[in-house]
């Protein structure tokens, strides 16, 4: 791990880990909540329009954007009438999570490439705020989130820009109907893609490990989603297959990381529920526990290490020595241990 590496995760730990602790602690104090909307993705604040583009708004309305030096993550929609998504294929880091009713979202990370847009975007989730302070001082891009959970991402060390915040660098599509149409413009949040040295995750990038074992397909299931990877030797990636279906964007190109983690972690019932009463799972990211990772056709299994909420994640050999990742965009499923 380079130093450089250590310094951006440390920085400001202490405050990271109060400010996350007391998310958690009120979140739980808060207890069960409900929504006034009909879909998760109206929670607590007024959305842009269904039917149009926003319109531009005054110059004092416009957002400010970030500093070069912060990743862009970004809540995607995964149900079946959301795909095929925008931009998820110029992500660096994509995050599989369980949400409510044993379906999936993702949150993608970009450092290194800016798409003209991405999306669906969707709401944010209490484990969100955890799964991000690994990074330091994140933009977080999502559609809006349960109305007792606002003061708690607003309180985070992120960068909250919902859609109602900046009105201006989100718009509603034409190609899904709603709530699966709400597209992101991040050159309306970001100047430029940060850099790679924006990626504080922990993650180490090099030649293969020895030993591991060929492996050509993984697939994971959650209660009402499944994800499957297969190895393509032409291509050197992974190629996406979620719900049976390929993975590719609107553009029609196939969505193929070169490294999956499949990290098995914690899942517990968080402090809050939808209108329907479904409670939203909590995914832990801090702790440690095993892990599989897939890389070149072959199979390891490795050690997941996370030591506290501004720390990057760690992936080790049974002998302790760290895990490369091949080059090129890495996909984490979140899987129940």
């Amino acid at each position: 791990m380079s130093d450089r590496g250590r310094r951006a995760r440390t920085r400001g730990a202490a405050a990271t880990a109060a400010l996350l602790i007391t998310a958690v602690a009120a979140a739980w104090t808060a207890g069960c909540t409900t929504s006034h909307h009909t879909d998760d993705d109206a929670r607590g604040r007024p959305q842009p329009s269904a039917h149009s583009t926003p319109a531009t708004p005054t110059p004092s309305a416009l957002p400010t954007r970030t500093s070069s030096g912060s990743v862009l993550a970004v809540k995607i929609d995964n149900v079946p009438a959301a795909r095929p998504q925008r931009g998820l294929d110029s992500a660096d880091v994509v995050y599989v999570e369980q949400v409510e009713g044993g379906l999936s979202r993702l949150m993608a990370v970009y450092a290194t490439r800016l798409p003209d847009v991405i999306g669906p975007v969707r709401s944010a989730r209490e484990s969100d705020l955890e799964l991000l302070g690994q990074f330091d001082r994140p933009t977080l891009a999502f559609s809006g989130a349960q109305g007792k959970l606002l003061p708690l991402i607003d309180r985070a060390p992120l960068r909250a820009e919902p859609a109602d915040r900046v009105s201006a660098a989100y718009f509603r599509g034409s190609d899904h109907v709603a709530p699966h149409n709400l597209y992101l413009r991040p050159s309306k949040l970001m100047h430029s893609a940060p850099g790679r040295a924006a990626l504080t995750t922990g993650f180490s990038y090099g030649a293969a490990p020895e030993g591991g074992r060929p492996r050509t397909t993984r697939t994971v299931r959650y209660p009402a989603f499944r994800v499957t990877f297969t190895w393509s030797a032409d291509r050197h990636r992974w190629l996406v297959t979620q719900d049976g279906s390929p993975t590719v964007t609107a553009a029609g190109r196939r969505v193929a990381p070169a490294t999956v983690v499949v990290q098995y972690v914690k899942i517990r019932r968080s402090g809050f529920h939808d209108v329907l009463g479904n409670y939203t799972p909590y995914t832990e990211t801090v702790g440690s526990g095993r892990a599989e990772v897939l890389r070149d056709g072959r199979s390891y299994d490795v050690r997941w290490e996370r030591a506290t909420a501004a720390a990057g994640t760690t992936f080790t050999t049974p002998d302790g020595s760290p895990v490369n990742f091949a080059k090129g965009q890495v996909w984490v499923v979140l899987a129940k241990a």
